[in-house]
């Protein structure tokens, strides 16, 4: 009983932690000055460097898709109904949460090992020493960016994705181009594509705050970078596929 409170109790204070650094991060977006060069460097570092890796990721997951949909469909004979399947599949679900994904392994891990290293070799100390705050000039900037990046690497992923399903369902499996991308146009709603944009945005805020809280509460040393590090990308997983289920439950429960 004890092992299992001193557990909860380890537990709750990380989550007021959590709360507490997110509310500081928050409170900075209405407090000048923002740093827009910093912005700038972070939208190119999440957005633009990520999209080979989100749409390579997105092309064979929507290949794959189509191949699965059409196999299983085959059992039923129900294989048009490829098009809508990899539509909603793709734009609800797997395009936000592989991107999410991808978006955690690549940039929580490098969120988090660079400022954890800043910490390290004292450049966080500095910052303070120089009455700059560590948390508007390094925490804001990329909680920002990946705010603003994930909505739009999350719907080229969703279009990717459903060229991906496209080109195996018209090359492979047989399907009218015309006629697929009808089915596909005719199947998806705006409340589809609104729901995958809203997940991009709040996982890509999970991401960033993930990896700029670890890096920030990294011990010294080069273990301490390695454990933020580790610790990010898992945190980050974990929470986004979460998000995800209470996010999809919002948007969808009837």
């Amino acid at each position: 009983m004890r092992a299992i409170g001193r557990a909860t109790l380890a537990l709750l204070a990380v989550i007021g932690q959590l709360a507490i650094f997110t509310g500081q991060t928050l409170s900075h977006l209405v407090r000048p000055p923002l740093y827009p060069r910093e912005i700038g460097a972070a939208l190119f570092q999440i957005g633009w460097s990520s999209l080979p890796v989100v749409g390579l990721t997105a092309l064979f997951t929507g290949g794959a898709l189509a191949l699965q949909i059409y196999a299983g469909g085959a059992r039923f004979s129900a294989e048009a109904v490829v098009p809508q399947i990899v539509a909603i599949g793709m734009v609800r679900e797997l395009g936000p949460v592989l991107v999410g994904l991808m978006i955690a392994a690549r940039v929580t891990s490098s969120i988090a090992a660079e400022i954890a290293t800043m910490k390290v070799t004292e450049q966080i100390d500095a910052l303070v020493t120089l009455s700059t705050d560590p948390m508007k000039y390094l925490t804001l900037p990329r909680v920002l960016a990946a705010t603003l990046a994930m909505p739009v690497l999350v719907g080229v992923g969703d279009l990717i994705g459903i060229l991906g399903g496209y080109l195996v369902g018209t090359g492979r499996l047989g399907f009218n181009p015309t006629t697929y991308i009808r089915n596909t146009m005719d199947f998806l709603e705006f409340h589809d594509v609104l729901s995958s944009l809203v997940k991009g945005a709040v996982f890509g805020f999970i991401a960033a705050l993930i990896g700029c809280w670890y890096g920030m509460t990294s011990g010294r040393g080069a273990m301490g970078v390695g454990r933020a590090t580790k610790g990010a990308v898992v945190a980050a997983a974990v929470l986004i596929l979460a998000a995800n289920f209470l996010l999809t439950e919002a948007f969808f429960s009837t």
